[in-house]
């Protein structure tokens, strides 16, 4: 790949990490909120369930966090868009899609349906 789409990604990285750690403030400080608790046990429900979504989100982001430090990892040591399966180049629109990824979309496929069969 070369070093100008590096930096390209290298940026779309850096800007969803900063977009990730954002909301995570914003929503630790809604969590962290002293509101009343409801005292309909329905509001209570309701509410518990939202900060459950919360909770479930936060843990994906933080899973995306990793995945994001292990990208750089890779631009940094120049396997970046190199299927980790195949060895063969990942199109860099799936990168644009998914600069996460690691599979090209064939490995990917393969992997998925492997997977449905169980």
């Amino acid at each position: 790949m070369r070093q100008r789409e590096l930096k390209i990604f290298r940026r779309l990285l850096e800007q969803r990490r900063r977009d990730i750690l954002d909301e995570a403030e914003r929503a630790r400080g809604t969590m962290n909120s002293t509101e009343d608790p409801a005292a309909d046990p329905t509001d209570r429900a309701s509410l518990e369930s939202d900060r459950n979504f919360l909770l479930r989100m936060r843990d994906r982001e933080r899973k995306l966090l990793s995945k994001i430090d292990e990208a750089f990892a890779r631009i940094e040591d120049g396997s970046y868009g190199r299927c980790e399966q195949c060895g063969g180049s990942i199109g860099i629109e799936r990168l644009k899609a998914r600069p996460v990824t690691t599979l090209c979309i064939e490995c990917k496929s393969e992997q998925e349906e492997r997977e449905r069969r169980g």
